[in-house]
C-alpha cells in the first residue's frame, strides 16, 4: 500500500530531517546539493522538530537550521510556492545566520560559511532549464571567490526529469528529488528498492512512521490541509489580481482612447477652423474690390454660417470674376 505521505508538506519534511536521530537523512541531502569535495559526516541540528512548533503555528514551517562537521552553517526550506522576493529572502538568512554565528569580541576570522538553500516544487527561473543553482561571492573579471562567505542555493525539483526506470542511475539530487516529490505513490519496500542506501532508508522509515502513527498521521492532514487552503488562496489571489489588472487596463485603454479622441478633435476642430478663417478672409479680400467686379460684400458674420465647401465655392466664383475681367 502507497504511503500517502507528501515529504513537501512542512510537518513530513521537518520530522524527516528536523530530528537528530534522522540526521543520516539531512545528512545524505545536504551531500548531494553541495558536492563537496570532503563531504559532511555530521550535523548539529539548530532548530530541532518538536510538535508543539505545529501544534501551535498556523504558518507553513519548512526550515531546518544546522551546523555541519566542518563548521559550516546551513539553512534547508522546503517551497510549495514562489512569491516575490523569495531569492532576497534567501540571501537575507544567509546573511542573517553569517551574523548570528559571532558573539561580540570575536575575531572577524572565525566566521564560518552560511549557506541558504531552497528546494521547490515550482518553477523559480523560467528563463532557464538548469534546475540547481548555486550562488557564491564572486569577482566576475578574475573568477575569484570568497570561499568562506554567504552562498545560496535553488534547486527546482520540477525541472528534472524523474522516473523509475531512470532513478537508480541519476545523480544523489535527482534521487533525493524523486523521494521528495513521489514518495507518497509507492509503498516503503519499493522505495528501498529504488533508493538504496542508508540516507534513504532513513527517511523512508520516518515516512513510514508518520503514516502509521496516529498522532502524526493526524498532525500530518492537519498541515497538508492548511498547506493546500495556503496555497488555494495564494492561487486566487494571483488569479484575482490579474483579472483586476485586466480590467483596470481595460478601463485605463478607454479613458485613453477617449481623452486621445477629444484631443484629436480638438485638434481638428482647430484645423477646420483655420482654414475656414482664411477661405472667408481671402473672399473678404476679394471683395475689397467690388467697385471693379460689381459684387454684393458678404460680412463677416455671414461667412461664418457657411460650410468650407461653400465657402470655397464663392472663391472660385469671385475668382473667376476677376480672370474674366483681365482679360
Amino acid at each position: 500500500m502507497p504511503l500517502l505521505i507528501k515529504p513537501t508538506v512542512d510537518f513530513a519534511f521537518k520530522k524527516i530531517f528536523g530530528s537528530p536521530q534522522n540526521s543520516l537523512a539531512l545528512i545524505g541531502l545536504l551531500n548531494a546539493i553541495l558536492d563537496l569535495r570532503n563531504p559532511i559526516t555530521a550535523v548539529d541540528i539548530l532548530n530541532p522538530f518538536s510538535y508543539q512548533e505545529f501544534a501551535d503555528s498556523k504558518l507553513i514551517v519548512l526550515d531546518v537550521r544546522c551546523r555541519d562537521s566542518a563548521g559550516r552553517w546551513l539553512n534547508v526550506e522546503m517551497q510549495v510556492s514562489v512569491f516575490p522576493g523569495l531569492v532576497q529572502r534567501l540571501v537575507y538568512y544567509a546573511c542573517s545566520m553569517y551574523v548570528d554565528q559571532l558573539e561580540s569580541g570575536h575575531n572577524y576570522a572565525l566566521a564560518a560559511p552560511a549557506i541558504s538553500i531552497c528546494l521547490l516544487n515550482r518553477i523559480l527561473f523560467r528563463e532557464s532549464d538548469q534546475a540547481h543553482h548555486r550562488f557564491q561571492m564572486v569577482d566576475i573579471p578574475s573568477g575569484r571567490e570568497l570561499a568562506k562567505a554567504i552562498e545560496v542555493h535553488t534547486v527546482e525539483l520540477v525541472k528534472y526529469n524523474l522516473s523509475e526506470e531512470t532513478i537508480r542511475h541519476a545523480s544523489a539530487l535527482e534521487q533525493w528529488g524523486f523521494l521528495l516529490l513521489h514518495a507518497a505513490e509507492y509503498d516503503a519496500p519499493r522505495l528501498r528498492e529504488l533508493l538504496p542506501g542508508l540516507d534513504f532508508a532513513t527517511a523512508i522509515e520516518a515516512l513510514e512512521i508518520i503514516s502509521s502513527k496516529t498522532q502524526d498521521k493526524q498532525m500530518y492532514d492537519q498541515r497538508e490541509k492548511a498547506q493546500r487552503d495556503y496555497e488555494w488562496a495564494m492561487n486566487g489571489a494571483r488569479q484575482e489580481g490579474i483579472e483586476e489588472g485586466i480590467e483596470r487596463g481595460i478601463e485605463r485603454g478607454i479613458e485613453r482612447g477617449i481623452e486621445k479622441g477629444i484631443e484629436k478633435g480638438i485638434e481638428k476642430g482647430i484645423e477646420k477652423g483655420i482654414e475656414k478663417g482664411l477661405v472667408a478672409g481671402k473672399i473678404e479680400l476679394i471683395q475689397t474690390l467690388e467697385s471693379i467686379l460689381g459684387v454684393t460684400s458678404s460680412d463677416a458674420m455671414q461667412l461664418s454660417t457657411k460650410t468650407l465647401g461653400e465657402l470655397q465655392t464663392i472663391v472660385e466664383e469671385l475668382q473667376k470674376l476677376v480672370r474674366r475681367r483681365n482679360s
